[in-house]
């Protein structure tokens, strides 16, 4: 019953062999010449995460990583389409149990952060150093791409579609 109900939760995002996807925003800056990235706490753990939701059919997963950068963190600004990476992270549901699911991260240079934003109250954001960031970030997995992360110096319109 249980992998029934996994399945119908599931059935409409994307997959990658398998798996349902996620888009994540990596959220970027850089503030007095240090990368900065942006993240954001969950809703019931408090722990720090990028921003990410569930991507729909037909949607481009860096679309969706753009607009949950703005209902959890208040973020402006425009996501490469250029994937980082894919990071295994499963989640758990109390009606469904454990679902494995990937996370697949694309760049944000932050051009603004907004005062009021759709979650606000129900999260934190914080600007961390990326070694710090990637200390604390979940999934653990996540840690390694943040440490890596280089952000790219021009982003040709052509990709931003």
């Amino acid at each position: 019953m249980r992998r029934l109900l996994r399945l119908l939760y599931t059935a409409e995002v994307p997959r990658q062999a398998g798996y349902p996807l996620q888009g994540g925003a990596l959220c970027w800056r850089r503030e007095k010449g240090q990368l900065e990235l942006l993240l954001v706490t969950s809703r019931r753990s408090g722990r720090w995460g990028v921003p990410k939701g569930w991507g729909l059919l037909g949607r481009p997963l860096h679309r969706t990583a753009e607009r949950e950068a703005w209902e959890e963190a208040g973020v402006i600004g425009r996501t490469e389409n250029r994937l980082l990476g894919l990071v295994p992270a499963p989640k758990t549901y109390r009606l469904i149990g454990e679902v494995p699911w990937l996370l697949a991260l694309y760049p944000l240079e932050v051009e603004h952060l907004a005062d009021d934003w759709p979650e606000q109250g129900q999260r934190e954001r914080r600007w961390f150093a990326a070694n710090d960031a990637a200390e604390r970030v979940r999934p653990r997995a996540l840690g390694a791409l943040l440490r890596t992360f280089v952000p790219s110096t021009i982003t040709p319109d052509f990709e931003r579609g």
